[in-house]
């Protein structure tokens, strides 16, 4: 990992709109989660995401636990990105990891890039380690290909 941000990216057959639309619906993000560990939006959630939102997630990857996510990037089927950060007290020292989606138009239907930033957690140096940053690659990978099905899916 060179950095702190690993990101995929996937040209799309469909409009920005679209995906964007799709990503902005935090009830739908375990249905185009490649990771496998999202998996639902907890109650009061906002319908549709955007700048300033906060949704709760529940999550499990060999335990359960929850996140809270804070939108802090936000242009409309343009870009979106969210901090996230288990709730309470412990947010404050083992979070601040940055999910982040840019949407461009291109031949063929729209550039979808989705990173992970690390610049801002607290943790930064542990996830540096191992095989987490290229584990993390493949499930973004994972995660475009399930957008694709989604949003190009007819019937």
């Amino acid at each position: 990992m060179e950095g702190s941000v690993v990101s995929a990216e996937r040209i799309i057959a469909a409009p920005p709109e679209a995906i964007f639309d799709l990503i902005t619906d935090a009830s739908r993000h375990p249905e185009f989660d490649g990771s496998g560990s999202v998996k639902q939006v907890k109650p009061g959630a906002p319908t549709r995401i955007g700048a300033g939102s906060t949704f709760g997630m529940s999550m499990q990857a060999g335990i359960r636990y929850s996140m809270v996510n804070t939108v802090i990037e936000y242009d409309e089927n343009r870009r979106i990105a969210w901090q996230t950060r288990p709730g309470g007290a412990v947010g404050r020292f083992v979070a601040g990891r940055i999910w982040r989606y840019e949407l461009e138009p291109a031949e063929g239907g729209t550039l979808v890039r989705e990173s992970w930033d690390i610049s801002q957690d607290h943790q930064r140096a542990l996830l540096r380690l191992g095989g987490l940053p290229e584990k993390t690659h493949r499930n973004m990978d994972k995660t475009l290909e399930r957008i694709e099905q989604l949003v190009t899916a007819t019937g």
